[in-house]
Protein backbone atom coordinates (compact mmCIF):
# COMPACT_ATOMS: atom_id res chain seq x y z
CA UNK A 1 0.00 0.00 0.00
CA UNK A 2 1.06 3.28 -0.71
CA UNK A 3 2.07 5.70 1.95
CA UNK A 4 0.58 9.02 2.38
CA UNK A 5 3.19 10.89 0.89
CA UNK A 6 3.62 8.73 -1.98
CA UNK A 7 0.11 9.73 -2.57
CA UNK A 8 0.25 13.30 -2.49
CA UNK A 9 3.07 13.06 -4.62
CA UNK A 10 0.72 11.31 -7.74
CA UNK A 11 -1.64 13.45 -6.64
CA UNK A 12 0.08 17.37 -6.96
CA UNK A 13 1.95 15.93 -9.65
CA UNK A 14 0.44 17.06 -13.72
CA UNK A 15 2.73 16.96 -16.66
CA UNK A 16 2.62 20.79 -16.66
CA UNK A 17 4.53 20.87 -13.56
CA UNK A 18 6.92 18.00 -14.16
CA UNK A 19 7.83 19.94 -17.61
CA UNK A 20 7.91 23.15 -15.91
CA UNK A 21 10.76 22.12 -12.91
CA UNK A 22 12.75 20.71 -16.11
CA UNK A 23 12.84 24.46 -17.39
CA UNK A 24 13.73 25.45 -14.23
CA UNK A 25 16.87 22.63 -14.15
CA UNK A 26 17.81 23.77 -17.33
CA UNK A 27 17.95 27.39 -16.61
CA UNK A 28 19.67 27.28 -13.59
CA UNK A 29 22.06 24.22 -13.87
CA UNK A 30 22.28 23.96 -17.98
CA UNK A 31 20.41 21.29 -20.01
CA UNK A 32 23.34 18.61 -19.44
CA UNK A 33 22.40 18.55 -15.82
CA UNK A 34 18.90 16.91 -16.65
CA UNK A 35 17.97 14.02 -16.30
CA UNK A 36 14.94 11.85 -14.82
CA UNK A 37 16.76 11.37 -11.40
CA UNK A 38 17.69 15.10 -11.19
CA UNK A 39 14.52 15.88 -12.28
CA UNK A 40 12.69 13.65 -9.70
CA UNK A 41 15.07 15.35 -6.96
CA UNK A 42 14.29 18.86 -8.47
CA UNK A 43 10.26 17.62 -7.72
CA UNK A 44 10.74 15.57 -4.37
CA UNK A 45 9.50 12.46 -6.14
CA UNK A 46 10.66 9.10 -6.99
CA UNK A 47 11.88 8.72 -10.40
CA UNK A 48 9.91 6.27 -11.74
CA UNK A 49 6.81 8.43 -10.89
CA UNK A 50 7.81 11.06 -13.84
CA UNK A 51 7.17 7.91 -16.05
CA UNK A 52 3.53 8.42 -16.11
CA UNK A 53 4.06 11.84 -17.55
CA UNK A 54 6.94 11.77 -19.71
CA UNK A 55 7.90 8.69 -21.58
CA UNK A 56 11.83 9.40 -20.89
CA UNK A 57 14.34 12.60 -21.69
CA UNK A 58 13.63 13.00 -25.38
CA UNK A 59 9.75 13.69 -24.14
CA UNK A 60 11.12 16.07 -21.86
CA UNK A 61 13.17 17.89 -24.59
CA UNK A 62 10.34 18.02 -27.04
CA UNK A 63 8.03 19.59 -24.04
CA UNK A 64 10.93 22.20 -23.13
CA UNK A 65 11.15 23.63 -26.97
CA UNK A 66 7.55 23.91 -27.03
CA UNK A 67 7.45 25.96 -23.63
CA UNK A 68 9.95 28.09 -25.39
CA UNK A 69 7.98 28.66 -28.31
CA UNK A 70 4.86 29.60 -26.29
CA UNK A 71 6.41 32.10 -24.84
CA UNK A 72 7.86 33.65 -28.46
CA UNK A 73 5.34 36.04 -29.73
CA UNK A 74 3.25 34.97 -31.90
CA UNK A 75 3.03 37.05 -35.46
CA UNK A 76 -0.28 37.89 -37.41
CA UNK A 77 -1.32 40.42 -40.19
CA UNK A 78 -2.69 42.95 -38.10
CA UNK A 79 0.41 45.46 -37.61
CA UNK A 80 1.80 44.44 -40.94
CA UNK A 81 4.49 41.95 -41.31
CA UNK A 82 7.26 43.97 -40.50
CA UNK A 83 6.44 45.07 -37.14
CA UNK A 84 5.12 41.67 -36.49
CA UNK A 85 8.77 40.35 -37.44
CA UNK A 86 10.40 42.23 -35.64
CA UNK A 87 8.77 42.26 -32.60
CA UNK A 88 8.67 38.29 -32.97
CA UNK A 89 12.58 38.77 -32.96
CA UNK A 90 12.37 40.77 -30.20
CA UNK A 91 10.39 38.56 -28.50
CA UNK A 92 12.60 35.08 -29.17
CA UNK A 93 15.92 37.18 -28.08
CA UNK A 94 14.21 37.68 -24.77
CA UNK A 95 13.53 34.08 -24.43
CA UNK A 96 16.54 32.57 -25.12
CA UNK A 97 18.21 35.10 -23.02
CA UNK A 98 16.03 33.72 -19.86
CA UNK A 99 16.53 30.04 -21.55
CA UNK A 100 20.06 29.77 -22.93
CA UNK A 101 20.34 26.44 -23.43
CA UNK A 102 17.01 26.26 -25.96
CA UNK A 103 19.48 28.01 -28.54
CA UNK A 104 20.40 24.60 -30.14
CA UNK A 105 17.60 22.65 -29.52
CA UNK A 106 14.42 25.04 -31.02
CA UNK A 107 14.86 23.81 -34.35
CA UNK A 108 16.20 20.10 -33.69
CA UNK A 109 13.04 18.30 -32.66
CA UNK A 110 11.88 14.97 -34.69
CA UNK A 111 7.97 15.51 -32.32
CA UNK A 112 6.98 19.45 -32.22
CA UNK A 113 4.38 20.42 -29.96
CA UNK A 114 1.17 22.49 -29.96
CA UNK A 115 2.90 25.74 -29.39
CA UNK A 116 5.73 25.20 -31.83
CA UNK A 117 3.95 24.17 -34.91
CA UNK A 118 1.27 27.11 -34.25
CA UNK A 119 4.35 29.37 -33.84
CA UNK A 120 5.69 28.20 -37.32
CA UNK A 121 2.56 28.07 -38.95
CA UNK A 122 1.61 31.81 -37.77
CA UNK A 123 5.17 33.39 -39.05
CA UNK A 124 4.78 31.68 -42.80
CA UNK A 125 1.60 32.73 -42.66
CA UNK A 126 2.62 36.57 -41.92
CA UNK A 127 5.05 36.27 -44.15
CA UNK A 128 3.07 34.88 -47.09
CA UNK A 129 0.04 37.23 -46.66
CA UNK A 130 2.78 40.23 -47.09
CA UNK A 131 3.22 38.85 -50.65
CA UNK A 132 5.89 37.06 -50.02
CA UNK A 133 6.44 34.30 -52.45
CA UNK A 134 6.93 30.30 -51.23
CA UNK A 135 10.79 30.76 -52.19
CA UNK A 136 11.01 34.04 -50.82
CA UNK A 137 9.23 32.81 -47.30
CA UNK A 138 11.64 30.66 -47.15
CA UNK A 139 14.44 32.44 -47.51
CA UNK A 140 13.37 35.56 -44.95
CA UNK A 141 12.51 32.80 -42.34
CA UNK A 142 15.97 31.37 -42.43
CA UNK A 143 17.81 34.45 -42.65
CA UNK A 144 15.48 35.68 -39.64
CA UNK A 145 15.97 32.94 -37.71
CA UNK A 146 19.63 32.12 -38.08
CA UNK A 147 20.25 35.69 -37.16
CA UNK A 148 18.14 35.67 -34.08
CA UNK A 149 19.86 32.29 -32.82
CA UNK A 150 23.25 32.83 -34.04
CA UNK A 151 22.94 36.66 -31.78
CA UNK A 152 21.87 34.88 -28.91
CA UNK A 153 24.54 31.75 -29.09
CA UNK A 154 27.03 34.92 -29.55
CA UNK A 155 25.83 37.02 -26.60
CA UNK A 156 25.85 33.99 -24.61
CA UNK A 157 29.80 33.51 -25.01
CA UNK A 158 30.98 36.82 -25.04
CA UNK A 159 33.10 37.05 -22.25
CA UNK A 160 32.01 41.17 -21.98
CA UNK A 161 28.66 40.29 -19.97
CA UNK A 162 27.36 41.22 -16.92
CA UNK A 163 27.85 44.32 -14.75
CA UNK A 164 32.04 44.32 -14.64
CA UNK A 165 32.18 44.82 -18.54
CA UNK A 166 34.61 47.88 -18.08
CA UNK A 167 36.75 45.69 -15.58
CA UNK A 168 36.74 42.49 -17.79
CA UNK A 169 37.41 44.74 -21.14
CA UNK A 170 40.12 46.76 -19.24
CA UNK A 171 41.76 43.15 -18.76
CA UNK A 172 41.62 42.55 -21.80
CA UNK A 173 42.97 45.13 -23.54
CA UNK A 174 46.12 44.81 -21.62
CA UNK A 175 47.10 42.90 -24.28
CA UNK A 176 46.80 45.67 -26.72
CA UNK A 177 49.45 47.39 -25.61
CA UNK A 178 52.02 46.62 -27.79
CA UNK A 179 50.70 48.50 -30.57
CA UNK A 180 49.89 45.81 -33.36
CA UNK A 181 46.27 45.68 -32.65
CA UNK A 182 45.04 49.69 -33.35
CA UNK A 183 41.91 48.83 -34.39
CA UNK A 184 41.16 46.61 -31.99
CA UNK A 185 41.83 49.20 -29.15
CA UNK A 186 40.00 51.88 -30.93
CA UNK A 187 36.65 49.31 -31.04
CA UNK A 188 37.55 48.54 -26.95
CA UNK A 189 37.88 52.37 -26.59
CA UNK A 190 35.63 54.03 -28.80
CA UNK A 191 32.45 51.98 -27.78
CA UNK A 192 32.79 48.92 -25.57
CA UNK A 193 34.24 50.85 -22.82
CA UNK A 194 31.94 53.65 -23.13
CA UNK A 195 29.39 54.55 -20.40
CA UNK A 196 26.16 52.50 -21.00
CA UNK A 197 27.65 50.32 -23.60
CA UNK A 198 25.64 46.80 -24.26
CA UNK A 199 26.49 44.69 -26.78
CA UNK A 200 22.62 43.65 -26.77
CA UNK A 201 21.82 46.69 -28.64
CA UNK A 202 23.51 45.37 -31.61
CA UNK A 203 20.71 42.94 -32.08
CA UNK A 204 18.33 45.81 -32.72
CA UNK A 205 20.71 47.47 -35.63
CA UNK A 206 21.16 43.90 -37.44
CA UNK A 207 17.49 43.07 -36.95
CA UNK A 208 16.57 46.37 -38.88
CA UNK A 209 19.20 45.87 -41.99
CA UNK A 210 17.63 42.25 -42.22
CA UNK A 211 13.94 43.50 -42.17
CA UNK A 212 15.07 46.61 -44.65
CA UNK A 213 16.53 43.79 -47.09
CA UNK A 214 13.57 42.13 -47.29
CA UNK A 215 10.88 44.69 -47.34
CA UNK A 216 13.19 45.90 -50.88
CA UNK A 217 13.31 42.36 -52.10
CA UNK A 218 9.56 42.26 -51.66
CA UNK A 219 9.26 45.65 -53.36
CA UNK A 220 11.08 44.74 -56.32
CA UNK A 221 9.03 42.10 -57.72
Amino acid sequence: MPTKKAANTAVRLTREKVLGAACDLADREGISALSIRALAVELGAKPMSLYYYVANKEEILDGLVDIVFAEIRTPGPSKGWKAEMRRRALSAREALHRHPWAVGLLESRKSPGPATLTHHEATLATLRGAGFTVQQTAHAYSLIDSYIYGFALQEAALPLAGDDIGSRARSITEHFESGQYPHMVEIATEVVLQPGYDYGNEFVYGLDLILDGLERSLNAD
